[in-house]
């Protein structure tokens, strides 16, 4: 996508962005889902029936739970930013589900709340994409160099007579 010079510049900083950014957004939606919790509760209105209380927590439950996946998401991006490697397994994993979150707030948030929110959700998704996709070695190069005096494989076992 950046060619050969680009990924290795880029890489880096995109990391550090995107923890950054992954952060801001985990104590926003905590803040956001606690601000309304405790709106929920001081109305002390009820919703088709159901208790305020328990659409109090509920609200504050899915704000601690959704900043704590953010900030889980934050972290290994960071670990990506500091190590200066792909991240792997369930890092890798975690950054994906990240991503087709995003998309599916982008969605929602374009319908419900404008294009603004929107945008927010699309350049997130963009610098997720574009941290998982700077680390992704291209077949047949490797991803760090190989020592010249370093053998790619190992030699082969001595046969027996």
């Amino acid at each position: 996508m950046f060619g050969s010079g680009w990924g290795p510049v880029v890489r880096r900083p995109v990391a550090w962005i995107v923890a950054l950014v992954l952060f801001a957004e985990a104590l926003g939606v905590l803040g956001v889902n606690w601000f309304l919790g405790v709106v929920v509760d001081r109305q002390d209105m009820s919703l088709a029936g159901l208790d305020p209380d328990v659409m109090s927590v509920s609200s504050k439950a899915g704000g601690v739970v959704f900043a704590l996946y953010f900030g889980l998401c934050g972290v290994v991006a960071l670990l990506v930013a500091l190590r200066d490697r792909a991240p792997a397994g369930f890092g890798k994993v975690l950054l994906i589900s990240a991503a087709v979150v995003h998309a599916l707030l982008g969605a929602f948030a374009w319908g419900l709340i404008g294009w603004t929110a929107f945008l927010f959700m699309v350049v997130v998704l963009t610098l997720i994409v574009l941290l998982l996709m700077t680390y992704d070695g291209r077949p047949g190069e490797p991803d760090e160099p190989v020592d010249a005096g370093t053998p790619v494989s190992p030699p082969a076992a001595p046969t027996a007579p």
